[in-house]
């Protein structure tokens, strides 16, 4: 049983009798003598998507929950309904986009490295690698020297989504995106 103090971003735990991952975590610490440092943590159940927010104490315990982790890949998408299949076992699991919602716009066709997150069996979320390459579909065209500067424009990526690139940047370069931020790391 993990503290309140070990858990991080992404940590699975059982709240309720329910399955809960940690997207996000506050910590707060009081200034007031001998007050103990709090930890306020935005949970997603791992079946219904729904929002908790827990504020809890650095050594309060929380249960561990019970998850199994599978590589897969992103197969194809067909109408609202995402296919990934297991890179180990090659069988395939389904997953309603809505289940997917920002993760979406970093999906492309054979994308690995890819982790898919299972309740008895059960594919509940996926979580994307740290970076993915995408293709610069419209933007600006590229200024020349203007890598000297720190400026940025708008970029709408072949997946549909919209990031924020350096000037120099031109339509059809492959860059490599930050998936935590949705910020421009590199070229690919």
């Amino acid at each position: 049983m993990p503290k309140a103090s070990d858990i991080k971003r992404g940590t699975v735990v059982e709240l309720d009798g329910n399955v809960y991952i940690a997207r996000q975590i506050d910590i707060r610490r009081p200034s007031a003598r001998g007050a103990s440092t709090l930890y306020k943590i935005k949970f997603f159940n791992v079946r219904t998507g729904q929002k908790l927010e827990q504020t809890l104490k650095g050594d309060d315990f929380v249960k561990d929950g019970d998850l199994t982790r599978r590589a897969v890949q992103f197969s194809y998408r067909e109408g609202e309904m995402i296919i990934f299949m297991d890179n180990e076992d090659y069988s395939q699991y389904t997953l309603n986009a809505d289940m997917l919602e920002e993760q979406l716009g970093y999906m492309s066709e054979n994308l690995e490295g890819m982790i898919a997150m299972l309740v008895d069996g059960e594919i509940v979320g996926v979580e994307l690698p740290q970076a993915v390459s995408l293709e610069i579909t419209e933007t600006a065209p590229g200024i020349k020297g203007a890598s000297a500067t720190a400026r940025t424009k708008p970029a709408i990526l072949s997946t549909g989504i919209e990031i924020q690139v350096p000037e120099y940047l031109e339509t059809g370069e492959i860059i490599k995106v930050n998936t935590a931020n949705a910020k421009f790391m590199s070229r690919a």
